[in-house]
């Protein structure tokens, strides 16, 4: 039946059906009887989803990515709708529009995305009004901050300090977002010399008297980073006591695609996502396992659309997961399947809890 409602949706314009698709989701999660419908599908109640990650606790593993949510408007509906939490943004400190439309476009023959959506958003204070309404008893809920569009590269530290002064008492977690392609100059904010100082900025800005920070900080990155760059970022990332990093976000690359490349090369600029770029997100994270191990929260996102896929990640050092084309091409009970699946191979392989299984294929 998915299938079919696929085939109709795809007949209108991509970013028109995110917005049709979403208000349905939050209309229908915002009365009781429709949101216990729809938790009793799709909400996998099972102990060994269960995980804590950076003092946080997680009902199941698969989480919904940055990007769908912009505005922090469905915090209250990614629960019942099966997912184990949810981040929402990219937000930035100001309010912008993004880039022109057409900004989002589909590749149906490789279940794939490009979007150069390039950070439209309401601005921090309007998501962070939405955080602050959250319906009690929810999944956990990160924000994702980027640096508004028009804030030279010099300023970039406060700018990204204004949003997680905003958004970071309110959110169960913070991912500092510098690998986005659409925004211009941003993944040179990955750079080594360039990160430092705006990670301790956004960590100095979170911090407690004590100076342990009041929210965990997690920073993300692009998949087209080289591999001594991953080095790099992991080693920062433990040097000033980040909790995690979200790997990847989309690829500029378009190699292997079934899509006819005439018309890729007519989409345009933007970052892929789906199936094209998952190889490259499994090698990121072992990558990444390799040189951190359990000392720092590794999420995967990237082309993860399968229980199979899903449990992968988790073999090869994932505590979460995240996806959003596979959400897209999958449909409203794919994080059911995913969490069942995730369930069944846990059990079938002797592990009782999620925890045991992280990392295990290193082992």
């Amino acid at each position: 039946m998915y299938s079919l409602l696929l085939r109709l949706m795809f007949l209108l314009p991509p970013e028109r059906i995110h917005h049709l698709a979403f208000a349905a989701m939050r209309l229908a999660t915002s009365f009781a009887p429709t949101r216990a419908i729809l938790a009793r599908l799709a909400v996998t109640d099972d102990p060994i989803l269960a995980t804590t990650a950076f003092g946080v606790r997680f009902p199941a593993p698969v989480g919904l990515a940055a990007g769908f949510d912009k505005n922090a408007e469905g915090v209250n509906a990614w629960g019942p709708l099966g997912f184990g939490f949810a981040e929402v943004g990219t937000v930035t400190a100001q309010a912008q529009p993004g880039n022109p439309a057409p900004r989002l476009f589909r590749l149906p023959a490789d279940r794939g995305l490009i979007n150069r959506m390039g950070f439209n958003n309401e601005g921090a204070a309007a998501a962070a009004q939405r955080l602050r309404d959250r319906r009690p008893g929810g999944v956990p809920i990160g924000a994702n901050i980027g640096k508004t569009k028009i804030v030279p590269a010099e300023q970039a530290a406060q700018d990204y300090v204004t949003s997680a002064g905003l958004l970071g008492p309110l959110a169960d977690f913070v991912v500092v977002n510098v690998s986005s392609p659409n925004t211009p100059g941003l993944r040179d904010l990955q750079a080594v010399e360039s990160l430092r100082p705006l990670l301790a900025a956004v960590l100095e800005c979170l911090a407690e008297d004590s100076g342990a920070p009041r929210v965990p900080v997690l920073v993300k990155i692009a998949p087209d980073l080289s591999d001594e760059d991953i080095d790099a970022v992991a080693d920062l990332a433990l040097e000033l006591g980040l909790a995690g990093i979200v790997a990847a976000n989309t690829t500029v690359g378009r190699e292997g695609l079934r899509t006819p490349a005439d018309q890729v090369a007519a989409m345009g600029a933007g970052g892929l996502s789906g199936p094209p770029v998952a190889e490259r997100a499994l090698e990121v994270l072992r990558r990444l396992y390799a040189r951190v191990g359990d000392r720092l929260v590794l999420i995967s996102v990237g082309g993860i659309e399968t229980a199979d896929q899903a449990y992968e990640r988790i073999l090869a050092g994932a505590t979460l997961l995240q996806g959003y084309t596979g959400f897209i091409y999958g449909g409203p009970l794919w994080t059911r399947h995913l969490h069942r699946g995730l369930a069944a191979r846990l059990r079938a392989d002797g592990y009782t809890t999620i925890a045991d299984a992280v990392g295990a294929r290193h082992a």
